[in-house]
Formats: C-alpha cells, structure tokens, sequence
C-alpha cells in the first residue's frame, strides 16, 4: 500500500529498482532540501534537553486516544523548545519515498550520553478537508502526519556491545536505520523532519551521563544541549529513495 495516496502499488523488486538514491538535507533557518549545504561555515542549531520533562510520544490531552501514534498529528508540540523541525517548501510535485530511510547526522553535545529520534512527517496544506476517515476532535488542515520514526541511543552508535561516551562538545556522527517506507507526499505538501532526544515513555529516558541506566539514581538525569550540525563541512541528512 503507497500511503498518502491510499493506493496499491506493485514492484518487482524491494526496494524497486528505479527509485533514485537522494539525500534531504537539514538546513540552517530550519529548512529540508535534496540540495546539499552551500555554506561552509559551521552551522547548527541547538536544544536543551532535560531528561525530567521529557517529551511525551502521545497528545495525552487530545481526546482522540483510538488513533495509532505512528500516525499521530505532531502539532501537540509545537510550543516545545526541545526539538527542531525542518521543513521543505510546498511541493511543486508528489514525492515519493521508497524502501528504508537512513538518518545520518552530525551532532555534539554538552554530556557525555544522548538519544536522538528523527520523525519523518507529512504536512498537510491549510486548505485540506475532512474526510469520513478522519478521527474525532481531528482537523485535517496543517495535519503534521507522522509517516516513519526511529530512536538511537546513542553510547550504541558504533557498536552495541561496546557502548562509547560522546566527547563533549566534539561534533560526531550519529547514524541509524528507519523503517521502510512506501509514502507519497502529495502537491501541495511538505516533508517535515523532526530531531528531539526524549520520546516518554515509548523510550525511557537517558541520564544523559554515561552510566549504567538500569542501576544509576536519579542525580545521573541532567540537562544537556545538544546540536544538529547543518553545514557543508558538517552535513546532516535523510538517505532516502525517490521513485514514481
């Protein structure tokens, strides 16, 4: 099923063979695009993330609780500080993204240990309607539609048996695979990507100290900063498969 168009696609092989490997840049000003960073300087933004407020994975005051998570409107957080959004222009044309998607981005930190989730998501125009499928209390206009989402921690990001402390303030590569996908992003759309570091409570949370989670107390949950680096020297993007 090609969602976003709710339609039945067929291919022979997976991911299919004519999809067309692209990278979707993040960008200063908070912008997405399959155009790589002119700028050589080094960007980034940056979030403080504290362990003791984390960022909850539903919209625990929607009354809408029937609808799947995976697809969730994200607009829940848009007063949170502790995340960045980057989002391409209007699409001029449908996009879409097909077979997994790898996150590969550069990011430092002021602690010694960090999560990172990157959410792919599907916004929708102001000007959508409402549908027989659309939930209770739901408005589909500026929907922020969850389409693909994955967590990293990351002491893991080189090697699972043998955790490693981030440097702190050392800019380093934080890479991991996503879902695979089969997702139109339909004209008129944007691509939204999130990055945050706290997921409550679909993931537990990092002390963000380098420490055994399961046996440390809660003095070892403190506030990091952590930055997403968006420059040509430091470039951080989605690997993704473009196709009809």
């Amino acid at each position: 099923m090609k969602t976003g168009v709710n339609k039945w696609k067929e291919y022979k092989t997976w991911p299919p063979k004519e999809a067309e490997e692209r990278q979707l840049y993040l960008l200063p000003g908070g912008k997405l695009s399959f155009n790589a960073p002119a700028d050589g300087k080094d960007s980034y933004d940056e979030y403080v993330s504290d362990p003791n407020n984390p960022i909850p994975f539903l919209n625990h005051k929607s009354m809408d609780m029937d609808r799947e998570y995976m697809t969730a409107d994200q607009r829940f957080l848009a007063d949170r500080k502790d995340l960045l959004n980057y989002t391409t222009d209007v699409l001029d044309k449908d996009v879409t993204i097909a077979g997994n998607i790898w996150a590969n981005l550069k990011v430092s930190t002021t602690g010694t240990d960090a999560d990172f989730v990157v959410k792919v998501l599907d916004v929708y125009p102001d000007t959508a309607s409402n549908n027989k499928f659309t939930g209770k209390d739901v408005k589909m206009a500026g929907y922020q539609q969850m389409v693909r989402s994955e967590p990293i921690r990351g002491k893991y990001r080189v090697s699972i048996e043998k955790p490693e402390p981030f440097t702190p303030g050392k800019v380093t590569p934080v890479n991991w695979e996503l879902q695979d996908v089969l997702h139109t992003f339909k004209k008129g759309h944007k691509i939204m990507v999130q990055v945050q570091s706290t997921w409550f409570p679909l993931i537990d949370r990092n002390p963000q100290t380098f420490v055994d989670i399961m046996k440390c107390d809660s003095t070892a949950f403190k506030k990091a900063t952590h930055r997403v680096y968006t420059s040509k020297a430091n470039p951080s993007f989605l690997k993704v498969r473009v196709t009809e």
